[in-house]
């Protein structure tokens, strides 16, 4: 009854912008989630790739913890110790030497797009403004990422939209190369598509994009929102491909749950912002920061999760391709880096995912067709198995 009745407030006092599933969430660990009325599910969601260590992880849970004992929020007015501390790590370990703190990827992608703007303003002129961003691509839902994002169909009813962007083919390095123009200051791109339908370029693709951006003076940047923080089995996804970025935004895995955002850049183009150029009243507060520091060191601690991300990566894709050879006709393409994996279908699969939530197990659909998995990094074999089974079944019953 409890349950029905949270469902019937959701529908009375939310505002409609979500296709939500029936059911409550109340209660999560590790792998697994429990509804309000009692029911476990096997978590392959994960956040859509925000729970990079699990649900609840204890390390996490306790520098929370403690953090809201001693120091909840101040203003960006005053020096952040955690916020400092996370910076740190975050440049020790990436190209970049210095970090702007938001609350989400779309807020890192603003800010991206304004340092970006700016910084050529200030070296290249004032008609330096336009940025190319990819087809099929996904950068946030602000006025601004909204224009930046390759599908329209995120972008009707909300037009006008924000001058300045254009957009060209992912992994076409001729097309991407026909749409500049004399304003152009940028081009920002996910290394791998996720809401595009985990899209991964070919190998020597964002390399020439890098060669691209040196050769016509313009700024590289990388949307790793969902990419970053070892999802792909490194640290950072551009760690793939030979091609280092002047931008990147991270946000999702950063705080394995907490709502923060990440923008980082070298010094050089960094040194555009100054005081009142952007702001943020709570990024990188100390409660975020506190759990996002904690998640990344546990990350880092020895490289081991990146090794699991990359071994459960390989099985995950290989126990899907067993399904695909057993449902050749449902299934047409299964493709992924580390633990960001994406299973094509020749049909929308939003049925597939339903069925699955039925049966205990809980999936995302993306672009129409493709299941996209992005479970926690501590996913193990066990839990791929009984995922693969519930998958099978469902499949066997509709093919």
């Amino acid at each position: 009854m409890e349950n029905k009745k949270l469902l019937e407030d959701s529908g009375h006092y939310l505002m409609n912008t979500y296709n939500r599933f029936p059911i409550v969430l109340r209660k999560g660990r590790g792998m697994k989630v429990w509804s309000a009325d009692g029911k476990e599910y096997l978590d392959f969601v994960g956040g859509i790739a925000v729970n990079i260590l699990g649900h609840c992880h204890p390390k996490v849970v306790v520098a929370i913890q403690k953090q809201a004992q001693r120091l909840l929020h101040v203003s960006n007015l005053y020096h952040i110790e955690p916020q400092i501390k996370l910076a740190k790590v975050l440049v020790e370990h990436s190209f970049a030497d210095k970090v702007f703190f938001c609350n989400s990827g779309a807020e890192a992608n603003e800010a991206a797009i304004k340092l970006a703007r700016k910084y050529a303003k200030e070296h290249q002129g004032q008609d330096k403004f336009e940025i190319i961003t990819a087809h099929n691509s996904f950068h946030g839902r602000t006025l601004a990422t909204v224009t930046a994002t390759g599908q329209e169909k995120f972008q009707k009813g909300f037009e006008p939209l924000v001058p300045g962007f254009k957009h060209a083919a992912f992994n076409d390095i001729a097309a991407l190369e026909s749409a500049i123009t004399k304003n152009t200051c940028a081009i920002m791109l996910e290394p791998v598509q996720g809401e595009g339908g985990v899209k991964i370029p070919d190998s020597g693709y964002l390399k020439k994009v890098r060669e691209l951006c040196n050769k016509n003076n313009l700024l590289l940047i990388f949307d790793e929102v969902q990419t970053g923080m070892g999802r792909t089995g490194k640290f950072f996804a551009y760690e793939h491909f030979n091609a280092v970025p002047d931008i990147m935004t991270l946000a999702k895995g950063l705080g394995n749950g907490v709502p923060i955002g990440a923008m980082l850049a070298t010094d050089k183009v960094a040194s555009a912002f100054v005081p009142g150029s952007h702001a943020s009243t709570f990024g990188g507060n100390p409660l975020v920061c506190a759990a996002a520091l904690t998640t990344t060191e546990t990350l880092l601690e020895d490289g081991f999760i990146f090794d699991q991300c990359k071994r459960m990566g390989e099985y995950l894709k290989n126990e899907l391709k067993c399904l695909q050879k057993e449902f050749p006709s449902v299934i047409s393409d299964i493709r992924g880096m580390g633990l960001m994996v994406g299973m094509e279908f020749t049909r929308d699969c939003t049925t597939i995912v339903k069925a699955c939530m039925e049966k205990g197990l809980l999936l995302n659909c993306t672009a129409g067709n493709v299941l996209r998995f992005t479970p926690p990094l501590i996913v193990q074999a066990k839990d791929i198995d009984s995922m693969i089974d519930i998958l099978g079944e469902v499949l066997s019953s509709i093919a």
